[in-house]
């Protein structure tokens, strides 16, 4: 991180960070709240301290944006720095050479487990912090994580547990870990890959953790880039199948080459195959992405899909007979994929996303049984963050039965807001615009935290 008067163009516009932690209560609301959310909606993301740049977006310390609902109010907004080392100015190569995992820069998601909040990156331990923002330290788990922690866990919404994984520059490149419902790590099994391949999402099936080993990997030469991350074109790409009851035992499945910054879900078919969906960039696109330094190339409009290079795919693996099946779902631009998490692993019929279609954003539903789209355009200007769907607390609910909720950021500087969709009607009008106080710079991932998540 370094000083410079002039900022990098991924850091102006919409991606501008913000100079200061604020609060303020009683946010005004147009529409109607629904009085059943009641908890914390909180978003992550990058920002840099005032006087401070960073070679690429994707590094920069996190700051967390927080909104908290009750009883049809918006009671409060506040944004906080996560205190991570880096923030304080500890290096995270510790003097022995070795990457120190308690320095991380906690920006890139944050999630509720086990009583805990969570702010995650990719390159670290995780990060607890309180419901009011605050920074409790990193985790490793009473000493048993020894590597980074995903910043994309996912959690069975059945037997409770987390399913994550960290990857590194040295062996070992790959170790899928799983923490139990009450929060203790009881499993770590190294995944043999090639090298110090980039893997930022995962998948899991009720039986299965899904890894994506594709060919962006680890590149010296690139470090003075600030992310040094390219395309291999030797490296190869594949996905892989674990049985969660062999931990470490993974088949592989060549697949054509490509990247996925985010999967969709995954889940077992009646056939037994496992399908997998996400957003796939293709090889030309994946270069050109990875080829931009700290996104300068990319249109600091196009929102989630900065680059506007991915489309909706799927994969079908049958680990009876080895095929592979590979699908384009659709051909808009999407990125930030979501979907109901009580049918993560599961066959669920509906993904949200965000796109940015010649310059117009919007949120999309897909209807998987249908093959059908509803989108939610923006107004000009205005850009939406990832769509968090958060369920209605009605027990015989059907599956998109719920909201909505995504920070919008103007173009123009002007306040964002939080938008409340019914999920069951995404391209309708909103429930409820809550406007913030500030804008919001655009960012990466967030989490609805319902006030059950904490008090249980």
């Amino acid at each position: 991180m370094t000083t410079d008067h002039e900022p990098p163009p991924h850091l102006t516009g919409p991606r501008a960070p913000v100079p200061d932690e604020i609060d303020a209560v009683g946010l005004p609301v147009r529409g109607s709240l629904p009085p059943e959310l009641n908890g914390r909606y909180f978003r992550n993301g990058p920002n840099p301290r005032p006087g401070e740049t960073t070679p690429h977006w994707f590094i920069g310390p996190g700051m967390i944006h927080g909104i908290r609902l009750r009883g049809g109010r918006a009671e409060w907004y506040r944004n906080r720095w996560v205190r991570t080392g880096t923030l304080e100015g500890r290096s995270p190569i510790g003097p022995d050479g070795a990457r120190d995992l308690a320095v991380g820069i906690a920006n890139t998601h944050v999630i509720p487990h086990a009583g805990r909040i969570l702010a995650l990156d990719e390159g670290s331990f995780p990060h607890a912090i309180t419901p009011e923002l605050a920074t409790i330290g990193p985790l490793d788990f009473g000493g048993r994580l020894t590597t980074a922690m995903t910043a994309h866990p996912k959690a069975d919404p059945v037997t409770g547990e987390l399913h994550f994984y960290g990857h590194g520059f040295a062996p070992p490149y790959l170790t899928y870990h799983r923490l139990s419902a009450a929060g203790e790590l009881t499993v770590s099994a190294e995944i043999a890959v090639p090298g110090p391949t980039m893997i930022h999402d995962f998948a899991v099936t009720d039986r299965h953790a899904i890894f994506l080993d594709l060919p962006i990997t680890f590149q010296l030469e690139r470090l003075s880039t600030g992310m040094p991350y390219g395309w291999d074109d030797g490296y190869g790409a594949r996905i892989g199948v674990m049985p969660l009851d062999r931990p470490g035992e993974v088949r592989w499945f060549e697949v054509e080459p490509a990247y996925v910054f985010h999967v969709g879900n995954a889940h077992v078919d009646a056939a037994g195959r496992v399908v997998l969906d996400a957003a796939r960039y293709s090889a030309a696109d994946a270069v050109a992405m990875w080829d931009a330094p700290g996104l300068d190339a990319a249109d600091p409009g196009a929102g989630a899909a900065a680059t506007g290079a991915a489309r909706w795919h799927r994969w079908t693996l049958d680990p009876a007979t080895g095929a592979v099946g590979e699908t384009p779902l659709d051909d808009r631009s999407v990125e930030f994929p979501t979907l109901d998490d009580t049918r993560v692993g599961r066959e669920a019929r509906y993904r949200y996303a965000v796109t940015d279609v010649t310059g117009k954003a919007g949120i999309l539903k897909f209807d998987t049984a249908r093959g059908t789209v509803a989108e939610h355009p923006m107004p000009a200007g205005t850009l939406p963050g990832e769509a968090v769907f958060v369920p209605s607390a009605d027990p015989g609910r059907a599956e998109d039965d719920g909201w909505l909720l995504s920070v919008t950021v103007r173009e123009d500087g002007g306040p964002s807001e939080l938008l409340v969709l019914d999920a069951t009607d995404v391209a309708g009008p909103p429930v409820a615009v809550v406007t913030l106080p500030r804008r919001v710079p655009f960012g990466f991932h967030g989490s609805w935290i319902d006030d059950a998540d904490l008090e249980s």
